[in-house]
């Protein structure tokens, strides 16, 4: 019989650093596949046991796109300990046509996050929410925007056996610079804790959702993430390049990349609006 147990769940956090994935994703598979493991309990691993499970986290309410980013981490585990036919197919989704606009942040509140943030003296937060926005970076990848990538005008990030190079606008470099100049960064990470140390998703998180109120955004607008999809939005609205706007992502599939630019229904609503087509 089949049973997950604490050496199983070790060396698949090891495989997993060991390819590179970010500290955000391995945190995340390892805690989707405990969540299975303690609703288990004493029964044994079966494919049956992980369509339940399926059931049991849309009965609970998660949404679709939850449940199958669990099910992708426990199917990850699966084929990792050789058990893949305990696998289970995710929820079918019906692609969306429209984003949710309860979700979305414009340009006008990020400049009101930054505003404020910079209201409160808190220059660190105002400059990494630009360094996001301005480059399109996942949170991940903070710790590559260090001195030396903000005098070459690049950084050089290398993640999951990838490397690609995200430019740096003149103007953020030059802030980047006078800031690390102000707190005596020789090299290495711009962004810093007090103590030296690099910023932690959860503590980025943190610190950016203690704005929304002072803002007068709603807190489901503000994560980074979010902040990454209004640079897309903003690119492709310049450029109409959707190739070049996954290169400068680091997407692997265009098909990503066409997600960050579905428009809202309102959107929709005013294109329709413009076909003149009701007499």
């Amino acid at each position: 019989m089949r049973h997950i147990d604490l050496d199983q769940m070790g060396a698949f956090v090891c495989q997993l650093r060991e390819e590179e994935r970010s500290a955000g994703t391995v945190e995340k598979y390892q805690r989707d596949v405990g969540a299975f493991a303690a609703w288990l309990a004493e029964r044994p691993v079966s494919r049956e046991e992980a369509s339940a499970w399926r059931e049991h986290l849309v009965t609970l309410g998660y949404a679709p796109a939850t449940v199958n980013s669990m099910l992708a981490a426990l199917n990850r585990f699966f084929q990792f300990v050789g058990w893949p036919e305990c696998r289970v197919k995710p929820l079918r989704i019906q692609r969306r046509l429209f984003r949710d606009q309860d979700r979305e942040l414009t340009r006008q509140e990020y400049d009101r996050l930054v505003a404020t943030a910079q209201t409160q003296g808190r220059e660190r937060l105002s400059l990494l929410l630009e360094t996001i926005c301005a480059t399109g970076i996942r949170v991940s990848e903070v710790r590559y925007i260090t001195v030396e990538a903000a005098y070459a005008g690049r950084a050089e990030v290398r993640l999951k056996g990838k490397v690609r190079t995200i430019l740096i606008p003149g103007k953020l470099a030059r802030k980047l610079i006078k800031y690390a100049r102000k707190n005596h960064t020789a090299s290495g990470e711009v962004f810093l804790t007090k103590g030296g140390g690099s910023l932690s998703r959860k503590q980025i998180w943190a610190e950016m959702k203690s704005l929304c109120k002072q803002a007068g955004v709603a807190e489901s607008k503000v994560f980074p993430h979010n902040l990454r999809h209004l640079f897309a939005r903003l690119f492709y609205r310049a450029t109409r390049d959707v190739a070049r706007l996954a290169d400068v992502l680091g997407h692997s599939s265009i098909e990503t990349t066409r997600i960050y630019l579905i428009s809202t229904g309102a959107e929709h609503a005013r294109t329709l609006d413009r076909l003149c087509l009701v007499c």
